[in-house]
């Protein structure tokens, strides 16, 4: 399969998220290495102004449909909080008004943060994809043009971190990336792709979230009906099809892990380099913990995609304990 865009297009990507988000670091971190038997190079993506990769592939997203649209419309989706604070941020950098759709009893300070980078915020729904399923209603009453979670756009500024790592760090044995909707690790794929490189791709859900892992097992789309997990980045029950295609086509294998192992990593990672990770940011080095023995001595890459953890489930997971969804 090849690359979905050319070196060309990642360099203009490339031009244009650093007008907004300078480059994100990777460290090898020698106690992380020590504490999992191989060298870690931990890309630092909750180093960005909205704390998580996905402004990367807002501002792509958003630049480009206000460049070919006279009179662009405003926009609206859904999220869990970090696709709608890169959307927000975006809208706010080109003077687009956002409307932001997130289910009841999202996280708190996402929810602060979306708003205070200037998005209208409504919620609905008991999750994710009810939310989404909402936000699409919404679009068609209000004129508004439906933003999806996953989208060629999305992917190539997200690119733009994924040739950073690979740049920075050289080439990896290994990339660990937590899966949502699969922008993150498509960019890595394509990335590798892009340059050649033999780095295996590896995918991390959570086992109360298996959708993707159900997916990447029988070649399509598999829904599940819940995704009851507090790693609220990666609770998808309901899978993008072209990402599917291309998460077939490239990654190595999916992960499940456990919520335990979620917190472990959440833990791990502020022990080891003294960075916090959301859950859904320290999964791609739980997928390594559960893996270490495979890993051992290799050259592997994680991602952590974003630091914006609320401080009520923050002190309850470094307290050595394990959140829980209320159903």
């Amino acid at each position: 399969m090849s690359p979905p865009f050319t070196v060309a297009q990642l360099d203009a990507a490339a031009e244009l998220v650093g007008r907004f988000v300078p480059p994100t670091p990777q460290f090898a971190w020698p106690m992380l290495a020590e504490a999992v038997g191989a060298q870690v190079w931990v890309k630092h993506e909750n180093h960005t102004p909205t704390g998580a990769f996905k402004v990367r592939g807002g501002l792509v997203y958003v630049e480009r449909h206000v460049r070919e649209n006279a009179q662009p419309k405003g926009l609206i989706s859904a999220t869990r909080g970090n696709h709608g604070q890169s959307l927000a941020f975006a809208g706010q950098a080109f003077g687009l008004g956002v409307t932001i759709v997130v289910p009841h009893g999202n996280s708190p300070d996402k929810n602060a943060a979306m708003r205070g980078f200037g998005a209208t915020l409504i919620e609905h729904g008991h999750d994710f994809q009810a939310a989404r399923e909402h936000a699409s209603e919404l679009a068609g009453q209000r004129g508004l043009q439906m933003v999806p979670s996953f989208h060629p756009d999305l992917v190539l500024g997200v690119a733009t971190s994924s040739r950073e790592l690979f740049v920075g760090a050289g080439e990896l044995d290994a990339v660990y990336v937590p899966v949502g909707m699969g922008s993150g690790i498509c960019a890595l794929i394509a990335v590798r792709d892009l340059l050649g490189l033999r780095t295996e791709i590896i995918g991390v859900v959570a086992e109360n979230a298996p959708a993707t892992a159900l997916s990447f097992a029988a070649g399509h789309v598999v829904d599940t009906d819940a995704a009851d997990t507090f790693i609220d980045g990666i609770a998808c029950r309901s899978p993008d099809a072209a990402a599917i295609r291309a998460i077939v086509g490239g990654a190595a294998r999916i992960v499940r892990i456990s919520e335990e192992l979620g917190a472990e990593a959440v833990r791990l990672m502020y022990q080891t380099t003294h960075n916090l990770a959301e859950p859904s940011g320290a999964v791609a080095l739980a997928g390594l913990m559960s893996e270490q023995d495979r890993q051992r001595g290799r050259r592997v890459g994680v991602i952590l995609s974003g630091g914006n953890l609320d401080v009520a489930m923050l002190t309850e997971i470094l307290a050595g304990h394990t959140p829980k969804i209320e159903r």
